[in-house]
């Protein structure tokens, strides 16, 4: 099979008895080397050894007083940020213990506050080890809205999802790196964003693409971007409460007893919950809808008693400046769940 997503750390990780991705010295030197913390050119004598000092031994402590040896302000607080995220994973042992952890999985919430970047690429890593031996590229981009923005655009009612991040490149670059940006500068025009849609037809170029991000999905109800969405999110949920689930897209919800939802993302959280408390929701804000999902547990024991064979209804939706971000936090901490003793 061929790689995807060299950029996730995956191969530094180890398995661990329990299946989940176990934190080792590699991986926390890979955070070392991010070009936020690596000293450059006018870094002082003190920054260079506590560099060193970390990559010799990823899991030394730092003293307060090391970190106010650093002469730069703004390299000081990057070795904070970067620090509190390893005593994070160091303290859990596991992404996923870590991931788990900051939204009450296993306990109370940690209060522990980590840049939003940290919590992208730990969903990242994860999943890059659930989708392992993956033969299906629509399943790897669908993967992709779990841990990066993306921008919407709706054509003849073809729903369309293109990276964010590899957007602004195009909008600042045109797509031709440096001499792009300079061309841009100069306020000369550039050729419109192309970006290719997958399609059955060239869907194997995702292999050599995968950590480019710069293929476009396309959920609209129906095609195969949107079914490959729902495969991942029961890989998801699966792995981590454990529960059997299927998961099918639906056009609307026509339900007199619907009793549970949850939303991917922030903006269908709201919609759904004005819904369901029987509010009136303009046209121009169900616009935003994007996609609907019927989520059905296999093992109704599994749910609380009172919703047990009921089913549980998602929503995906965009927001401001048209973009997605999924929270896949949600699936996690909001399923009606069995309580277990």
């Amino acid at each position: 099979m061929p790689d995807f997503w060299l950029s996730s750390g995956y191969y530094l990780l180890e398995r661990a008895a329990d299946n989940q991705l176990a934190v080792t010295d590699d991986y926390l030197r890979a955070y070392f080397n991010r070009p936020e913390v690596v000293p450059v050119e006018e870094s002082c004598d003190a920054e260079r050894a506590l560099h060193a000092a970390l990559m010799e031994a990823p899991r030394r402590a730092v003293t307060p007083a090391e970190l106010l040896r650093i002469e730069d302000e703004d390299a000081r607080e990057n070795y904070e940020i970067v620090l509190n995220f390893r005593d994070h994973l160091l303290r859990h042992g596991t992404i996923e213990a870590a991931y788990a952890a900051l939204f009450k999985l296993d306990g109370p919430v940690e209060p522990v506050r980590l840049a939003p970047i940290f919590l992208d690429q730990m969903v990242h890593v994860i999943l890059r080890g659930l989708l392992e031996g993956c033969e299906d590229p629509f399943r790897l981009r669908a993967a992709e809205l779990l841990f990066r923005s993306q921008k919407v655009t709706i054509q003849d009612g073809n729903i369309m999802l293109a990276d964010e991040e590899v957007i602004d490149l195009y909008a600042s670059t045109g797509g031709f790196g440096d001499l792009g940006r300079l061309i841009v500068e100069a306020q000369t025009p550039l050729r419109q964003i192309d970006l290719d849609v997958m399609t059955e037809e060239n869907v194997h170029d995702y292999w050599e693409r995968a950590d480019r991000f710069d293929m476009v999905l396309d959920i609209t109800f129906g095609r195969p971007g949107l079914d490959a969405l729902c495969r991942v999110l029961e890989i998801w949920i699966a792995h981590f409460v454990g529960a059997d689930v299927r998961i099918a897209p639906v056009q609307s919800i026509s339900d007199d007893r619907w009793s549970w939802h949850v939303g991917l993302d922030s903006i269908s959280t709201n919609i759904l919950n004005e819904l369901y408390e029987g509010q009136e929701v303009s046209e121009e804000r169900l616009a935003d809808v994007l996609s609907l999902f019927r989520l059905e547990f296999r093992d109704p024991n599994a749910m609380l008693p009172q919703l047990a064979g009921r089913p549980i209804y998602l929503g995906l939706a965009k927001g401001e400046n048209d973009l997605l971000r999924v929270k896949p936090q949600n699936l996690l901490v909001n399923l009606p769940l069995a309580e277990t003793v």
